[in-house]
């Protein structure tokens, strides 16, 4: 019996043959003859006379091959390719003009020339910084029905179908309900509890480093809100999450909506959503009445002690009662007083946790007809569990701002969840895509994975004006350089929308890691795991790192529930064991065990951890968990990590994961750009700088580090070559000798060349030409303002100890709430102004007078003024946006303003040329040069 082949059971094949072409009729031949294909999982012909051997039967084929989760998507050889060559010729060019320029100085204003050339030569070192790292640009894409397939199906190891995902632990931070309101938290821990990813394995916590009693009640009307909001979005499967975000959508509600009772139920959850919102914004009152109630019972209290011990006479001395903040049940507020005392300050007051959610049931609890007043049939209407922190706060300790905050949420969490990955948000950053953690997950959980320390999200905003007025949207860094540094070991970390691994926190190196040598790393060898020393043996026995980061991490602290939390999140956090491919991974059906409910001492130990001596004589903010001492501690925290080899990766997912929100004041804008750039300062002058970096570090990724660091002194050389064109024009000299052709042709060569490659980056980061232009714009004004604040406050901390304090950024909506983009035109005076008002107001005069300085002359020299107005022009352009911020709405200038600025630069004009008038011999003798040229 033939196996292979199917077989003809009709010998007449004229009848088989295609009328036209007399080609053989293979599809006839198998209708007529119910021919088989053979064997395979797209047809199986059940012939017991024709079986196969081997006992092969159809559902051999119905195991789904092993699949990986993500896959790379390489940026068009067509793009990428003219873009690295078009970078090299740059180089070569900028070589060539920086050796023209040096050889051929300006005699008649070497001072000119000198400041020119040094500023070149800097830009020149860092377009270097800024360009290297993006050599290799990538793209990801993620495959989540694979996900699906591997840790949520039956299969012999689970059976049920239960979820063999690993646990998360969603850590939201706030700080200041005034500055944060709690309506904009409250919709972000609702997005969180409300997310796609097995309930039993989410858990929620929220840090209050204000210890705050409006944001604790604020956290307990969002739960009790949440008991209809998480069953309904996953009833309609709607998207976003946050309600606010959702009832605000200007699209049709119903598109791609199939129940009959979806209209129904979204009127009347957003009636049930405007209630919460009425009751959140009268919390401050609520509360504010029921404390002055309380005071006034205690006050008669004292009133009528007193009375009884004075012989039913009220003493003339006034009784003092203490003002305290009560809570609802009648108990004093453990944290923060409206009226601060002692133990019930915003830096003194004990430590507060509060599980507001317990742990969730492990198997689905499915609604009833009658919840709630809506139809939860089938609907599972559990909720993740959700806990209000507060570290203890104490005189005398440094708590060490947001870094410290995070710390003590890091180690409540281990004792409570322990969740082998921890993603962090700000409070104004909801979940836009409710698939976004699992979308990470599949990186953390892919071949390879436990070598990824954490995965970095784009920053999205919302509330932002059309036209981007001072790039807020930020897409050049986040589509642009991160997706580039994407390519060599990961992004860096921007402080929120990233999700950690827990053991990677705890400052542990990767279970494989590799060590780059040579000039340019290009030797790459494995590096040797890092063994735990034997603490009987003499410590000078012990084999010394090559770095002091490669060292293991020793001191947790004194909690033996935490220590021992560490190698659970270590083996939870495993890819799975299911390919041969797969290295350090764990058995599949592994977390399919219930998490045990909490108890009295769990949480007694977690409220322990939480307290402001637990860090002493420890390593937290050292090299475990948030890095102290920087107020960017994000970017180091991720520095350290990719210090001791681990891997980071950038998702980028079709819908975007979150969203916040930006200030889109521009003394906001420049006063977080002072605070990043602040920062980048720190980072340079201390032991996190890329320079002392370790050898698994890679080579192209020190120089990104390296670049964060130098960033903000490009400022100082920024700020002369803006003043350089108005120099030019009341000096009448230029920055050459003349504008001859071997200047002006590599000028066109260095301007077409960054012209192209700035193309070909739009191509391939996707970024908009317009997005690109206010970036470029922003880069000026923030350059000349922040950056170069940044630089003289660094170098006050660093040389003199002067530390500098930074007002949170509001996240408030602005007065004028019939125009969300009001904030925009708000004029906030601040001393970041002066320098580029000051650029501008010369830059503006000295065009005027260039122009009366070449007419008045006997011997115009128009190659130098049109050299100095181009310039001055390029100046003025980029500081457009700045002008329009201080300006306001648009038409409350008036136009006596202009007329006064224009007779003003005439008349100073004017009186430059009666002071100075031009020299009839020296132009020329500068004219015959140019001539000759």
């Amino acid at each position: 019996m033939d196996r292979g082949l199917s077989l003809m059971k009709s010998n007449n094949k004229s009848m088989l043959l295609r009328s036209q072409t007399g080609d053989f009729d293979h599809t006839r031949w198998l209708f007529e003859s119910k021919g088989r294909y053979g064997i395979g999982n797209a047809f199986w012909q059940e012939d017991q006379e024709d079986a196969y051997d081997g006992g092969m039967s159809m559902e051999d084929f119905m195991d789904k091959p092993w699949k990986p989760l993500t896959r790379k998507v390489k940026v068009p050889p067509g793009v990428l390719s003219p873009y690295r060559l078009l970078i090299v010729m740059r180089m070569v060019a900028l070589v060539l003009f920086l050796y023209w320029r040096v050889a051929n100085p300006n005699h008649d204003a070497m001072w000119l020339w000198g400041m020119s050339i040094v500023c070149e030569l800097w830009f020149a070192f860092s377009w270097l910084l800024d360009v290297l790292p993006k050599f290799n640009p990538i793209n990801r894409a993620t495959d989540l029905a694979a996900l699906t397939d591997k840790f949520e199906r039956p299969s012999a190891s689970n059976p049920h179908g239960r979820s063999d995902l690993p646990g998360v632990d969603v850590m939201v931070s706030t700080a200041d309900p005034e500055k944060e309101p709690p309506l904009v938290t409250a919709n972000t821990i609702l997005s969180i509890l409300a997310v796609d990813y097995p309930i039993e394995k989410l858990s929620c916590y929220i840090s209050d480093d204000g210890g705050a009693i409006l944001t604790f009640e604020a956290m307990a009307e969002a739960i009790d809100f949440a008991q209809v909001w998480v069953p309904f979005c996953r009833k309609h499967n709607i998207e976003p999450r946050n309600p606010e975000s959702y009832f605000s959508l200007k699209t049709d509600p119903t598109k791609n909506k199939k129940r009959p009772d979806f209209v129904k139920d979204r009127r009347w959850i957003k009636r049930e959503y405007d209630e919460f919102k009425v009751r959140i914004n009268g919390l401050p009152e609520v509360i504010r009445r029921r404390c002055d109630s309380y005071n006034s019972r205690e006050e008669m209290k004292e009133k009528q002690l007193a009375r009884e011990k004075n012989g039913g006479v009220l003493p003339q001395e006034p009784i003092k009662v203490t003002k305290a903040t009560w809570m609802a049940d009648g108990t004093h507020w453990p944290g923060t007083w409206f009226d601060p005392s002692a133990d019930h300050a915003k830096g003194d007051h004990a430590g507060i946790l509060q599980i507001m959610c317990k742990v969730p049931e492990n198997d689905p609890v499915m609604g009833h007809p009658d919840e709630k007043k809506l139809d939860f049939s089938g609907i599972d209407i559990r909720l993740p569990m959700f806990a209000y922190v507060s570290r203890e706060k104490r005189p005398g300790y440094d708590h060490n701002k947001k870094a410290g905050a995070m710390n003590a949420l890091v180690r409540a969490s281990a004792i409570l969840s322990n969740g082998p990955f921890i993603l962090n948000l700000d409070c104004d950053h909801y979940i836009y895509n409710s698939k976004a953690i699992k979308e990470g997950m599949c990186f953390m959980m892919d071949r390879g994975g436990d070598r990824i320390c954490y995965i970095q999200f784009p920053q999205r905003f919302e509330g932002i004006d059309p036209s981007d007025r001072y790039a807020n949207h930020n897409t050049v860094f986040f589509d642009g350089n991160m997706r580039a540094l994407d390519g060599l070991q990961g992004p860096v970390y921007v402080g929120t929308g990233c999700m950690f691994r827990r053991f990677a926190l705890y400052g542990f190196p990767p279970p494989r890691a590799n060590e780059y040598d040579g000039l340019f790393g290009q030797i790459k060898t494995p590096a040797q795991n890092v063994q735990m020393p034997v603490e009987d043996e003499d410590s000078d026995t012990q084999p010394l790192t090559s770095h002091p980061d490669l060292c293991l991490p020793k001191r947790f602290g004194n909690s033996t529930i935490f220590t021992e939390s560490i190698p659970i999140a270590e083996f939870q956090g495993r890819p799975l064991a299911d390919h041969i491919s797969i290295k350090n991974g764990r058995p599949p059906g592994a977390l399919l065990l219930p998490r045990p409910p909490l108890d009295a001492p769990t949480v007694a130990e977690a409220v322990a951890v939480i307290s402001c001596w637990y860090e002493d004589k420890t390593e937290w903010g050292e090299r475990t968990g948030w890095i102290y001492g920087s107020v960017t501690e994000d970017v180091v925290t991720g520095y350290r990590m990719h210090n001791r080899g681990w891997r980071s990766v950038y998702c980028i997912t079709k819908r975007d994961a979150f969203r916040g929100s930006a200030p889109i004041n521009l003394t906001d804008r420049l006063h977080q750009v002072l605070r990043w750039a602040t920062g980048s300062v720190e980072i340079f002058f201390s032991k996190n700088n890329a320079l002392l970096g370790s050898r698994r570090l890679k080579f192209l990724q020190r120089i990104a580090y390296l670049n964060v660091g130098i960033y903000p002194f490009t400022s100082i050389f920024l700020s002369v070559y803006c003043f350089l064109p108005a120099l030019s024009l009341f000096s009448g000299q230029f920055i050459v000798q003349s504008l001859n052709v071997s200047f002006l042709l590599y000028l066109l060569i260095i301007t077409v060349t960054l012209t192209l490659i700035s193309l070909l980056e739009v191509k391939w980061s996707g970024v908009g030409l317009e997005e690109w232009w206010r970036n470029e714009q922003f880069w000026v004004i923030g350059g000349t303002s922040a950056h170069l604040a940044a630089v003289v406050q660094g170098l006050l901390k660093v040389i003199a100890g002067i530390e500098i304090s930074f007002t949170l950024t509001s996240k408030s909506a602005a007065e004028d709430e019939d125009d969300i983009y009001a904030d925009l035109y708000v004029v906030k005076w601040t001393s970041l102004f002066i320098m580029p008002l000051t650029i501008m107001v010369i830059n503006i005069v000295a065009v005027v007078i260039g122009f009366s300085r070449t007419i008045y002359s006997e011997i115009p020299e128009w190659s130098k003024l049109l050299g100095g107005v181009f310039f001055s022009f390029w100046v003025l352009t980029h500081m457009y946006p700045f002008a329009k911020g201080l300006m306001g709405r648009r038409g409350r200038v008036p136009t006596i303003v202009y007329v006064w600025s224009g007779l003003v630069s005439i008349t100073v004009s004017l009186l430059w040329i009666s002071i100075n008038p031009p020299d009839a011999s020296s132009s020329s003798t500068s004219g015959g040069s140019t001539v000759e040229v």
